[in-house]
């Protein structure tokens, strides 16, 4: 079986695509109820204050919709939206440039902040605070600080792994938000909205079925529907019902749980070689032929959400859910240890 996998990683290709289903407004957003309610309420009192929202902290896994999140507030607040990386802020001199361009009330966006370098993350702190940045010029006993005023912005961060941004950066956040994995309600609801916008006929089995494949992922669920939405006009009558869905779905290798072939492959390379663990992350890849950090980002996450794999001081095991969605049979128990018996 092919490696090729949907991940919740958009391609240059598919961002237009991505960027089309987006929602705009606050209330065209799906889900994620408790952290659209508390975005509403900032983003009403700030305008009622005149000021801009207080900086926003993003965390959660890929493809939940942190970055359309952000510029729904940009929206909201009728502000300009900056989109940047921290990958890509190299320098200071980076940051520097895009602060002292920002508007009042500009909403700055960067993903995946906790890859910011340590240098460039130290100029962020007094631009969070005091809305200011300190140029140094000269060197030595000719060294002068000279402190630039910014117009008061929003910076909004999103990262997939918050336990590791600093102590200093994660508490200038005065509004932190986690996205977690969506209900399949939710999703069958997303599949609707895009395929309404796509114009692609779908029935609610249909939806249905799309949503249960999606790893509780939008973005998933959206590029599942575009797959399914091909398949349909070539296989069948255009139309996605239920069946064609389920068809379409296994066709490209996933399975009604919404595993695909590097999770499954996971699994059994757990249970098969390691005897279902535990076993540490830096073996599994080596096993797979994968990079540690897709496993920890990307393929994990779904799985310890599911039930399928738990982390233990000695590694990953494979749960008895894993052996009984592999239709495998799990190991015998040996005997209770002496110690382990009560009286």
């Amino acid at each position: 079986m092919s490696r090729e996998r949907i991940t919740p990683e958009a391609t240059a290709e598919e961002e237009h695509f991505i960027r089309s289903l987006r929602p705009q407004r606050l209330d065209e957003c799906i889900g994620q109820g408790k952290v659209f309610e508390g975005l509403r309420i900032s983003i009403q009192a700030a305008k009622e204050r005149s000021e801009p929202v207080d900086h926003i902290l993003l965390h959660g896994p890929p493809g939940l919709g942190k970055t359309t999140v952000a510029g729904v507030v940009a929206n909201e607040m009728g502000a300009n939206f900056i989109s940047t990386s921290g990958p890509a802020l190299e320098r200071g001199g980076d940051l520097m440039g895009i602060l002292t361009n920002l508007d009042r009330g500009d909403i700055l966006f960067i993903d995946e902040i906790h890859r910011l370098p340590r240098a460039v993350e130290e100029l962020l702190y007094p631009a969070m605070e005091d809305f200011c940045v300190n140029f140094v010029i000269d060197k030595g006993v000719h060294a002068r600080t000279l402190r630039y005023q910014l117009k008061p912005f929003t910076l909004a961060g999103a990262t997939t792994r918050a336990g590791l941004l600093s102590s200093p950066l994660r508490e200038r956040f005065g509004i932190v938000h986690h996205l977690d994995f969506f209900p399949v309600e939710d999703l069958q609801k997303v599949v609707l909205r895009s395929a309404a916008i796509l114009g692609v006929p779908v029935t609610e089995e249909g939806a249905l079925e799309i949503a249960r494949r999606a790893r509780g992922t939008p973005r998933i669920a959206n590029r599942l529907l575009r797959r399914v939405r091909d398949f349909a006009q070539v296989r069948a009558d255009g139309r996605i019902s239920g069946e064609v869905a389920r068809q379409a779905c296994e066709f490209e290798g996933v399975d009604e749980a919404g595993l695909d072939g590097l999770d499954r492959e996971l699994l059994r390379a757990l249970i098969d070689v390691y005897g279902g663990g535990p076993v540490g992350i830096d073996a599994l890849a080596a096993t797979l032929n994968e990079e540690a950090e897709t496993l920890q980002e990307v393929v994990e996450p779904f799985l310890l959400k599911r039930g399928f794999l738990s982390r233990t001081p000695g590694g990953r095991k494979a749960t008895a859910a894993a052996y009984e969605h592999l239709r495998l049979s799990p190991p015998e128990r040996g005997p209770t240890p002496l110690w382990q018996i009560s009286d």
